[in-house]
């Protein structure tokens, strides 16, 4: 048992390595942006997918080619419109007069990092197919089921501020992603380095993997390890739980801003989700700190508010940072 835990140890260190390697030629490509990279390998690691909200020019598609580029998986980036179909996205079958069959013919979808950019843009029947990519890790062309690309990690985003010609996406898929980020404007120091730059004409350096597919994979076995202490899980839920019924959990008050709590997705995602953040931080174990880091990622798209709310001006943020700011810590 000893020598189990000295070479699980081992690889952790090993393992921690090579992530702030990672971290270190990400940062050479784009400046600032480490809340985000963070969150990324947290959903890799842990086999889940990311919504990201943020104004365009924030740098999310660099930092996902740069990734991917140094995991060295295959990248795919979709640019969803109103006009595209379940068949530009999955795939769909090819008649061959020739030899009178039908061949399939693969989407963008599969690959290994897909980044489905201002997924909100496209219609419910797009969203549908996606779903099933997210959720099964596979898709369904004619009457045959087609595996994805092991690691799978779809990471979509939406633009916050213009909501003109979208298809707000359904609670039921917001729901599928384990985590939803929202990246803000760079601060002076960050923008005055961007500004540097792009006004030098630098050398494009070739990005070298730092990472093999196979190394993420043992990896997240290496999370699944992590240990997570019962009343680490107590406390997952106690958060969880109190957005369903407020009033039970000491914030009656709260009660008449939440419509709809978090889903049992929630307490799952949350677990798995610290896990891998104390994995990326060189432990073994999880602490509160972590589940009080990424819990608000969690919850951010899984708390729907009531009309009082919105009238009033309560926001999901604040019911979230009073739900960690007063729930009891183990």
């Amino acid at each position: 048992m000893n020598e189990q835990s000295s070479s699980d140890s081992a690889e952790l260190i090993i393992c921690s390595e090579l992530l702030r390697k990672l971290e270190d030629r990400i940062a050479e490509v784009v400046v600032g942006q480490n809340y985000l990279v963070e969150r990324i390998l947290v959903a890799l690691l842990a086999n889940g997918h990311l919504l990201i909200e943020g104004v365009p020019g924030l740098a999310k598609t660099t930092v996902v080619k740069t990734l991917a580029s140094l995991i060295d998986v295959r990248f795919q980036r979709i640019q969803f419109t109103p006009d595209l179909l379940p068949a530009d996205l999955i795939g769909t079958l090819i008649y061959n007069p020739g030899e009178g069959i039908f061949t399939t013919r693969q989407g963008p979808i599969f690959a290994n990092i897909v980044l489905a950019d201002e997924i909100n843009r496209a219609p419910a029947k797009v969203h549908s197919a996606l779903l099933e990519a997210m959720e099964e890790q596979q898709v369904t062309i004619g009457e045959h089921s087609h595996l994805l690309p092991r690691p799978f990690l779809v990471l979509a985003t939406q633009n916050p501020i213009e909501q003109e010609g979208t298809y707000p996406l359904p609670e039921a898929q917001m729901d599928r992603f384990m985590l939803k980020v929202s990246i803000t404007y760079p601060d002076r120091i960050e923008e005055q380095e961007i500004m540097r730059r792009a006004s030098v004409a630098l050398p494009v350096a070739k990005i070298m993997p730092v990472l093999h597919p196979d190394d993420l994979i043992k990896m997240r076995r290496l999370v699944e390890s992590v240990y997570v202490d019962p009343k680490i899980g107590q406390y997952i839920l106690d958060l969880v739980i109190a957005t369903r019924n407020p009033g039970l959990h000491g914030f009656a008050d709260l009660a008449r801003f939440i419509e709809y709590g978090a889903s049992p997705r929630a307490s799952i995602y949350m677990l798995l989700a610290a896990r891998a953040l104390a994995f990326i931080r060189g432990r073994g174990y999880v602490v509160p700190q972590d589940v009080k880091d990424i819990g608000p990622d969690v919850l951010r798209h899984r708390i729907i508010i009531t009309y009082e709310a919105d009238a009033e001006g309560v926001t999901v943020e604040q019911i979230i940072t009073r739900l960690f700011a007063e729930t009891s810590v183990p």
